[in-house]
């Protein structure tokens, strides 16, 4: 639910994801809120009440937007409130929504949206960073991203994403790619040897490094063994 379905379907035409839209594998619809406007003039927002900055997105036509999305669909989906006021996106989180068989996000602009169709709607609100941005639209993209990866056929097996960082709650460990030598520097001789074992011992004990190193904070979270745990203290010496 957008002001800007150009700007979204433009991302979303792109790329892994684009694809996906065109084989079937996710259904992403852009919805303009504009449509749902009460007056010719398909007005959507208006000046705040007690005066102040910027404008307000009226409630009426999100509240439109919403029940015609409910009503093509045949029962009122989840429904997402990208806003700087939210709890911050995770992993865990998108792992949560990935199973949801629908979802509707509101994508806020100007100064936000009367809360009065927050309170009548109840969406869950989230944020993707302690940052304000012009509109909702990109917070939106990013979920729809990270939400449309996870599904089934999207992406050409499920190892493209379990290995990557946050999602067991560990950074990814490095990556490296030909030549062999570059600048002087040399991909780790372990990635060469063709011992699938030792290259993931090596890629495990890299991505417990690296959260040690940059998140230690996320280790708390993360399923370790006693090797791993072992290995963090031997860090810590």
């Amino acid at each position: 639910m957008t002001l800007f379905t150009d700007m979204c379907d433009s991302v979303l035409n792109e790329s892994i994801i684009g694809r996906a839209r065109q084989a079937g594998k996710v259904e992403i619809n852009t919805v303009d809120i504009r449509d749902f406007s009460i007056d010719k003039h398909r007005h959507v927002d208006d000046k705040p009440y007690g005066g102040g900055n910027g404008m307000v997105m009226l409630a009426e036509p999100i509240y439109r937007c919403y029940n015609s999305i409910c009503e093509q669909i045949g029962k009122r989906p989840h429904l997402v409130y990208m806003t700087p006021q939210g709890k911050t996106l995770t992993q865990q989180r998108v792992k949560e929504l990935s199973k949801l068989d629908n979802i509707v996000i509101l994508c806020g602009h100007y100064e936000g949206v009367d809360e009065r169709v927050i309170d009548e709607l109840q969406p869950e609100e989230i944020s993707i960073g302690d940052y304000v941005l012009t509109g909702g639209e990109l917070p939106a993209l990013i979920l729809a991203d990270s939400i449309s990866r996870m599904l089934d056929g999207v992406l050409s097996n499920d190892e493209c994403f379990e290995e990557e960082s946050h999602y067991n709650s560990l950074l990814e460990y490095p990556q490296y790619t030909h030549p062999a030598v570059w600048n002087g520097r040399e991909v780790p001789e372990v990635l060469l040897s063709g011992h699938h074992q030792n290259v993931d011992k090596w890629r495990r004990k890299q991505s417990i490094k690296r959260t040690y190193e940059r998140r230690p904070d996320m280790l708390e979270n993360a399923e370790l063994t006693k090797d791993d745990l072992k290995y963090i203290e031997e860090l810590k010496s």
